[in-house]
């Protein structure tokens, strides 16, 4: 009889969670040392109040109090309060930059890497001036190689590169963001206003194009997790841009990176 009810508990257990269904995997322990590999987003540049960057505000390692903004930093904090985090995303970087980046994150010993870069690539002077598919793949490659060049591997979080297009479809009639954007030379290559729809979807394009490579280089390596285009199919609000620049994410905007890729991160729930 014991057996005869084990049996049907086991059938009970197929029925319910599906064939193949085991326990999911445990989460990675919380790491004590991080850092930040990335751009002006990273750096959280032009996010409120005074142009330049606010790295304390950002969506990776941010720490800064009551600004809204749970980052990724604060969430591992709370769970170990000893971690501490590095910021070496910089403002302009390309894909270009992320190599050296890289070899920085390794020198301070990082346990976990968040990388988020590629939209000074895409968001260039003119369509002509993207950088190619080829090179991007070959640079990010180069930045995965120099992470894991160590004995002890860090775990990498990829967040997608953000859909710059629905920037323009948010600010297409707004006479303040077009000006700014003319008057700073903002993002031409999407953004100009003497830009054809075939330019603009050449963007678009060309940022989807960056997704599937940071998709498919992370998945060689299996201490690297892709956030699955969470980060690039947000759809962002007017409110979530920045004021100074309309280009860059406002406070609210840094607070929506920090929860879209925490929740595709090692420690989702």
């Amino acid at each position: 009889m014991r057996k005869w009810i084990s049996a049907l508990a086991l059938v009970t257990m197929w029925v319910v969670a599906g064939p193949g269904v085991g326990p999911a995997a445990a989460a990675p322990p919380l790491p004590g040392r991080m850092a930040a590999i990335g751009d002006s987003i990273t750096q959280a540049f032009d996010v409120c109040c005074w142009y330049g960057d606010h790295p304390a505000n950002s969506w990776s390692t941010g720490g800064a109090s009551g600004d809204g903004v749970t980052s990724q930093y604060e969430r591992i904090r709370a769970g170990n309060p000893a971690a501490v985090a590095y910021n070496d995303a910089v403002s302009g970087a390309r894909m270009a930059d992320a190599p050296g980046q890289a070899s920085r994150a390794v020198s301070q010993g990082a346990q976990y890497v968040t990388i988020l870069m590629g939209a000074n690539d895409v968001c260039t002077s003119s369509t002509s001036t993207m950088t190619s598919v080829d090179t991007f793949r070959a640079q990010f490659r180069q930045t995965l190689a120099t992470l894991n060049s160590t004995a002890t591997k860090p775990l990498i979080f990829v967040a997608s590169v953000p859909n710059v297009y629905h920037l323009w479809e948010v600010f297409r009639y707004n006479f303040t963001a077009q000006t700014v954007w003319a008057a700073a030379g903002i993002c031409q290559s999407l953004l100009s206003l003497s830009n054809t729809s075939t330019q603009r979807s050449a963007v678009r394009t060309r940022n989807v194009e960056f997704n599937t490579v940071l998709a498919q280089e992370c998945a060689a390596y299996a201490n690297c997790k892709f956030d699955g285009n969470a980060v690039y199919n947000y759809s962002f609000s007017a409110s979530q841009v920045s004021g100074l620049d309309y280009f860059h994410p406002s406070l609210s905007g840094q607070a929506a990176i920090a929860s879209v890729t925490w929740a595709t991160s090692w420690w989702a729930v």
